[in-house]
């Protein structure tokens, strides 16, 4: 099995460090010192499980590498339009994308049943730019449950998590399918292949679509946001519209919001990614997390007062956030990765 991990930050070099360890063919996508460092140590992933180096293959030319049989996207979802040319080099006529994201993807109609089948969601794929890019039929969807982060370049801590869930749009129990689970698991990696996995996605997105809007507007951690009660009532309300929606596009997830908001609290004094990226100076990944929410409420007519006015707050933070950084001069950041 040949991969090839675009975006080789905290989670794709920890997916890929794993990959390699049980022995899949992998090679890495990176840039600046984070490649530089890969190149001469290898991957150092220093885990609660037990520390291991793995000297992957790393390059920023995707020709280098070639056709590949699984690409596995460690990109933030607002770069998906422009990740044409670090893809197309890597495709064959079966490569299937593996896309580690938060929120909901540009692939979620696709050979879904019902009303909405193959509608295309602009939030996330505006003018059709990620699909001419990604081809929905080439997508695996994933949802990522672990924690990482870029200590310093070339060395990736694993803080939580190892369970990274798969599906195919259509729900198939296909041969991609199990075959990349197989093969995560032999790295030491949880990779169950979901029949539905729009389910997870919700159950994931309900802490998404609260906790990282406000953390960026507040400042604040998770456990702040909990012990607070007003933003924790916030982030209820918010959870419980957003079940809303998912249930008028024909999901339920088979959690309750209490049981939701116990989980999120218990991951105490976190910033979120939100945040973070806004520290940084990064752009903020909102729209798959909130505006596409959004707009699936627009089309199925539902009442979401809470939602639309922490999106609208939200919006504006990342218009202002992206001039700002836009004056000032770049940085080149350890965890970079294109």
């Amino acid at each position: 099995m040949k991969v090839a991990v675009v975006g080789a930050g905290a989670i794709g070099a920890y997916v890929g460090a794993a990959l390699h360890r049980g022995g899949a063919d992998v090679h890495l996508l990176a840039r600046g010192p984070h490649l530089a460092a890969m190149r001469r140590d290898g991957v150092r992933v220093l885990s609660p499980r037990g520390d291991f180096t793995a000297r992957v293959p790393a390059t920023d030319d995707p020709a280098e590498i070639g056709p590949v049989d699984y690409v596995f996207l460690g990109l933030k979802a607002n770069s998906y339009a422009d990740c044409g040319p670090l893809v197309h080099p890597l495709l064959h006529e079966r490569t299937a994308v593996i896309a580690a994201q938060n929120g909901i993807p540009w692939w979620y109609f696709h050979r879904l049943p019902g009303p909405y089948t193959g509608r295309r969601i602009e939030s996330v794929d505006p003018r059709g730019a990620v699909s001419a890019v990604l081809p929905p039929e080439r997508a695996i969807g994933c949802v990522v449950y672990a924690a990482t982060e870029i200590q310093e370049p070339g060395i990736v801590r694993h803080l939580e998590g190892t369970r990274f869930s798969v599906g195919e749009p259509d729900g198939s129990m296909s041969t991609r399918c199990t075959d990349f689970g197989a093969a995560m698991r032999a790295g030491g990696l949880k990779c169950p292949v979901e029949p539905d996995l729009r389910e997870d996605i919700w159950i994931k997105l309900l802490g998404n679509i609260s906790f990282n809007p406000i953390s960026a507007l507040a400042r604040a951690t998770m456990a702040e946001i909990c012990r607070h009660a007003d933003t924790r009532e916030l982030v209820v309300a918010m959870m419980h519209e957003a079940l809303d929606v998912a249930a008028a596009v024909g999901c339920r997830p088979a959690i309750s919001v209490e049981r939701r908001l116990a989980g999120a609290e218990r991951v105490g004094d976190h910033k979120t990614s939100t945040l973070q990226d806004l520290e940084r100076g990064r752009p903020l990944e909102l729209d798959v997390l909130l505006a596409a929410v959004v707009e699936l409420a627009d089309l199925t007519k539902t009442d979401v007062p809470t939602l639309r006015a922490v999106h609208a707050l939200a919006d504006l933070l990342a218009r202002t956030s992206a001039r700002s950084s836009a004056r000032t001069p770049a940085r080149t950041s350890a965890g970079s990765a294109p």
